[in-house]
């Protein structure tokens, strides 16, 4: 099978691997969260936009990915939302985490800082560093999400969501973040470092 190929066969099977777990999830919820105020598809995939630190993380994410090259293009962004999902199974199930907020905002800020310093570690490294701060975002939503009126079309709505966040962030570091030698690029991961800062201040 051809690189492209691989590529292709991982973006596909993603969100099915992950719509898999919220359609299990979801029904093993139902009937205790009935009447919640979260919401449906539109609510889940809102969510997302309308959160800056999660848009602003997922959006690096896809820029980070671009930025590294070669495979990490698409094993970033597929891990991503992979990783989180399995982070919302711990919120619904009641698994607490330690500073899920605090990691959060260090999730911006570290990975605006990656962009930043343009820093390239090996494969292992940046899934990890990826995978631990997916961890917490799907374990803030996870917490959410059996208060949905209809969790699995949340679920759905809200991971529909990421995957369009990540393809906007390769799309902005390919077609924009390496112009002028990846200068682009980098004053938009030290602009997202900032909010990262911003966001650890409102946690002090």
């Amino acid at each position: 099978m051809t690189s492209a190929s691989t590529l292709m066969l991982s973006f596909r099977s993603a969100p099915f691997l992950i719509a898999a777990a919220l359609v299990f999830l979801g029904s093993t919820t139902s009937e205790a969260h009935t009447g919640g105020t979260v919401g449906g598809f539109v609510s889940g995939f809102q969510h997302p936009l309308f959160g800056l630190d999660h848009l602003l993380a997922m959006f690096a994410v896809g820029i980070w990915g671009a930025q590294i090259g070669g495979r990490s293009v698409w094993e970033l962004p597929v891990a991503f939302p992979i990783i989180m999902a399995f982070g919302g199974m711990l919120g619904i199930a009641g698994v607490p985490l330690p500073h899920v907020e605090l990691l959060i905002g260090l999730s911006v800020l570290g990975l605006g800082l990656a962009i930043a310093t343009a820093w390239q570690p090996i494969e292992l490294i940046s899934i990890l560093a990826v995978g631990l701060f997916a961890v917490f975002h799907g374990h803030a939503h996870g917490v959410e999400l059996p208060n949905a009126a209809d969790p699995v079309a949340y679920g759905v709505g809200f991971v529909s969501a990421t995957g369009l966040i990540h393809v906007a962030g390769i799309a902005f570091g390919l077609l924009l973040g390496r112009a002028y030698h990846g200068y682009v690029g980098r004053a938009a991961g030290g602009l997202i470092a900032l909010v990262g800062v911003y966001f650890l201040a409102q946690l002090a």
